[in-house]
């Protein structure tokens, strides 16, 4: 140390230096290596793991040939990234290491010098391989865009720009796209790459620090390759015009066409001629300061290009060309977004009809007694809730889901809401909460609960059809054991030493039982046991005395989950819901779309898929998921759809024909809500086909709000009804949503899926008569609010420790006429959720009633009660019911007996010529 403390300058002899190698450098350096290639090699054995089990999976499944596909295309084009980039990197960095020759002029040891060069070798070769993995990852993961490109099928529509198919742009364009990003990462990253070895070098030399001409030139190269690529970029830039949103409407419009399509071509010529004097510069003519400023120029000239060719010119022609006669200019691209559109989301099958209306009478509702017997009273919300409480029967099942179907029960076509009764073992008691427990005995859910969707007894309670444990009604169920469900989320093993619980019966005896299924993979080897006790990071797969050799392990048990491990490329609908078949098993249907957001011309819409970005949807695909057995089975629901045809291209053995599904099945095939909710937002402004009255939005339409559970107004859900469409003979399961005007109320149509028979993804569109006044549901909820009966009624639940949830508002057509439905709910605002059905109210245009039953409101409201079929309430509850009339007519009496006082008081305040005093209520008069 010096004399005042500090240590010696840099570089002097006894001074701190950069190139200070501690004498064990190259042992840490070996160490080094040796703790990258281990983590590769952890990280290598657990994803061989991985494909060890989902093989296994696949193969018990019975789609190893899937998994065989997706997991080859994976590894080829894994490899192909990796191989490419390393080789691109090894080139550059020979060059580098090759330009970077020379002695090195510190003062160092040889020993040092040779050392310095084992390390940057080194550190480089690490570097490129952990570069060119992630490289290849990403090509791996582009399997699906590289499959689809390979068997891709015409969707024989051509676009009007380009005259190019549809499949152009949705198989050809992103693999293009794909391999142009691809080329321009690598050269973006290979610059970084070259840029830090040449510094590298000139450091480690002790080079004074600049660029050299070689490193000059060999960036010169790479950022020409940029170039190169961003020019391709700009050039297909005019295919995604198509794909895009710049003037009056979605897709190409007449800036795009006139402006933006050329200034693309030219931007393009531009990085072209930009790359072109990047290798200018290799020239010795162009070295130094002349070559810096061409490569600043060319730089200079592409921005200026982009800016003035991208943003600038289109703007201007916007403004002065397009906007002082905006519809005449973009009227051909009105058009050919309507049709597009239309057709991406099958607006253009829609059947198009008048509804002649009349006011609802009587004889309507005797001619409709089917719609009438099948009014859905009961939603799904708060029938969830009862079923969880009175038909859960013990704390360790739970229902997650309550669906709609129809059946044919004592040959009545009944429209009824099906709920599985499935395990929850989240629920056990404390001290049952242990692996055996929750892995070995309790696997499985058990039963299913069925109701009618009209019938309710006098205390509020749903009517069944199927009910408790083993389960008893008018449908049989014959294996009622649920290991593949909604809500059968972790893993179990089955047929092992320990006995599965399988049911309690009435005396609270527990039944056991040995599974004889199908699903799950054998444990039938130390191999196995291992590999899933490392990806489960559960030893006790491992060491369990319990597991046996014929054990089967359960995974993937959540229907939804199970579906996207084997098609990934399938957008699921919300809703799966469970099938009674006719030998009395349980299986789950779910709906399955192929989707694309890239159909030209054709507007996104969301609807209930949000998160995901579409333009074209079809319901392609029908899953059909055995409760017991978990095969899973996919049928071809629209085989005219491009989309499904290439992916079974792609694997040929997944689907089936629909043909190929039992007629059983078929009779319980719903048209899906969430295809059929993205319709309708798309048919709310697609309905107009006149370019002019769409331009204007002239006739604009909009779903209609409603109030639900707690008075909260939302948007109607599309809802199932059995009913006879017009001019049909007779009554089918339909799927209907009703239509009002923008920003007003009142009601302009509806629209309804078909999906009986043949007759399965018909879509019709009813429009009522212009000019007449047609109450939406929002203002049949404001009348319901404001009559005095109904409202006071409300109150005084609500002030007695109670809550009224009301429940959907239905618009149901009856003939020629409509009416009104909405069941009334009161459940206690403390303690258990049990929603109990109070009331019904009925209604047309012109009044609404509010009566215990559907019987009882059908009559109130047209004189007298037909012969409905609706079942009475019960013998035993017949005095109940007979007080509750008695307490109803006396508060309308009541209410009666005030309207006459008011009369009175007003015919004196009159004669009296007295300001009015106002007659206060009591609470409670009149409900």
């Amino acid at each position: 140390m010096r004399q005042n403390g500090g240590f010696p300058p840099f570089g002097e002899p006894g001074g701190i230096s950069l190139l200070d190698v501690p004498p064990n450098a190259g042992a840490l350096l070996r160490w080094a290596a040796v703790f990258f290639f281990v983590i590769i090699a952890i990280f290598g054995i657990n994803y061989a793991r991985g494909v060890y089990t989902d093989w296994l999976w696949f193969n018990s499944e019975g789609y190893l040939g899937v998994f065989r596909t997706i997991l080859l295309t994976k590894v080829v084009l894994f490899l192909i990234g990796a191989t490419l980039f390393g080789a691109l990197a090894a080139l550059n960095l020979w060059v580098v290491r090759h330009a970077s020759r020379g002695p090195f002029l510190l003062p160092i040891p040889l020993e040092t010098q040779e050392l310095l060069d084992r390390l940057l070798k080194g550190s480089t070769v690490l570097a490129v391989m952990v570069i060119a993995l992630f490289f290849g990852m990403a090509a791996g993961g582009k399997w699906e865009i590289v499959l689809r490109l390979a068997n891709g099928v015409s969707f024989g529509i051509a676009e009007p720009v380009f005259d190019r198919d549809i499949s152009f742009y949705v198989f050809t364009l992103p693999f293009v796209r794909y391999v142009q990003g691809w080329v321009l990462g690598a050269a973006i990253t290979l610059i970084f790459m070259v840029t830090v070895a040449y510094l590298a070098y000139v450091v480690f030399r002790g080079l004074p620090l600049g660029v050299s001409p070689a490193m000059r030139s060999h960036l010169a190269v790479l950022g020409a390759v940029v170039f190169l690529s961003l020019a391709a970029s700009h050039y297909l830039d005019r295919y995604d015009l198509l794909l895009s949103r710049n003037g009056a409407v979605y897709g190409a419009t007449y800036a795009d066409i006139h402006a933006r399509l050329m200034a693309f071509v030219v931007v393009a010529a531009v990085a072209v001629a930009a790359g072109v004097m990047l290798l200018a510069t290799l020239s010795p003519a162009l070295g130094g300061r002349r070559g810096n400023r061409l490569i600043v120029g060319a730089i200079g000239l592409w921005v200026a290009a982009a800016l003035l060719g991208g943003q600038i010119y289109p703007s201007l022609i916007q403004r002065f060309s397009v906007e002082p006669n905006e519809l005449e200019q973009e009227r051909p691209y009105v058009v050919e977004n309507i049709a597009s559109t239309r057709a991406a989301y099958g607006l253009d099958r829609i059947e198009q009809q008048s509804y002649h209306y009349q006011e609802a009478t009587l004889d309507d509702v005797k001619g409709n007694l089917e719609t009438v017997n099948n009014v859905r009273l009961w939603d799904p919300r708060p029938l969830l809730d009862t079923y969880n409480q009175i038909q859960h029967l013990r704390l360790y099942y739970r229902f997650r889901d309550v669906d709609v179907d129809r059946y044919v029960i004592d040959d009545q076509y009944r429209q009824v809401l099906l709920g599985a009764r499935e395990l929850d073992p989240e629920n056990l008691a404390a001290d049952a909460q242990n692996w055996v427990n929750r892995t070995l005995q309790y696997t499985h859910g058990y039963g299913v609960a069925m109701s009618p969707v009209t019938e309710f007894s006098a205390e509020g309670r749903p009517a069944f059809f199927i009910q408790d444990i083993p389960p008893t009604g008018g449908i049989a169920v014959t294996q009622p054991e649920i290991y593949f469900g909604e809500n059968t989320n972790g893993y179990v093993i089955v047929n092992s030493l320990q006995p599965e619980f399988d049911h309690p019966t009435r005396e609270d005896i527990p039944i056991y039982v040995r599974y004889q299924g199908m699903g799950g993979v054998d444990l039938s080897s130390f191999i196995r046991r291992f590999a899933y006790a490392w990806q489960f990071a559960d030893i006790n797969i491992l060491i369990s005395d319990r597991v046996a050799p014929e054990s089967k392990i359960q995974y993937r048990r959540n229907i939804q989950e199970r579906i996207r491990a084997v098609a990934p490329f399938l957008l699921l609908d919300r809703d799966p819901y469970l099938v009674i078949t006719e030998e009395g098993r349980l299986v789950w249907v779910q709906d399955a779309y192929t989707v694309t957001d890239r159909y030209p011309y054709s507007t996104p819409f969301t609807g209930a898929f949000t998160g995901h970005s579409l333009n074209y949807i079809r319901n392609s695909v029908k899953v059909i998921t055995d409760a017991y057995h978990g095969t899973m089975e996919f049928y071809i629901a629209d085989a005219q759809d491009p989309l499904i045809q290439t992916y079974a291209g792609m694997f040929p053995a997944l689907f089936k024909p629909m043909e190929q599904m039992s007629e059983d099945l078929r009779a319980h095939i719903r048209y899906p809500e969430d295809l059929f909710s993205v319709q309708a937002q798309a048919y709310l402004q697609y309905h107009m086909t006149d370019p002019t009255v769409f331009f204007n939005r002239e006739d604009l339409w909009s779903i209609p709000n409603e109030i639900f559970g707690e008075r909260q107004e939302q948007p109607v859900v599309p809802y199932y009804v059995i009913m006879r469409l017009p001019g049909e003979e007779e009554p089918e399961f339909v799927l209907i949503l009703p239509f009002t005007p923008a920003e007003r109320p009142n009601m302009v149509g509806w629209m309804a899926a078909r999906m009986d028979g043949e007759d399965y993804g018909r879509l019709l569109a009813f429009q009522f008569p212009r000019g007449v006044q047609l109450d939406g549901p929002i203002q049949i909820e404001v009348r319901i609010n404001n009559d005095t009966l109904i409202s006071q009624q409300f109150t005084l639940w609500n002030q007695q420790g109670s809550q009224v949830i009301r429940g959907n508002l239905l618009v149901i057509p009856l003939g020629d006429s409509v009416l009104y439905v909405e069941p009334i709910y009161l459940q206690a605002t403390t303690g258990v959720r049990l929603p109990e059905l109070k009331r019904v109210i009925l209604g047309t245009t012109r009044r609404v009633v509010m009566e215990p039953t559907l019987d009882e409101a059908i009559d109130s409201l047209f004189g007298r009660t037909p012969a409905t079929g609706t079942p009475t309430p019960t013998p035993g509850d017949t005095e109940a019911a007979q007080q509750l009339e008695k307490i109803r007519q006396a508060l309308q009496s009541l209410q009666q007996g005030f309207s006459t006082l008011e009369e009175a008081l007003q015919a004196l305040e009159e004669l009296f010529a007295v300001e009015p005093t106002p007659t206060p209520t009591p609470e409670g008069a009149g409900s």
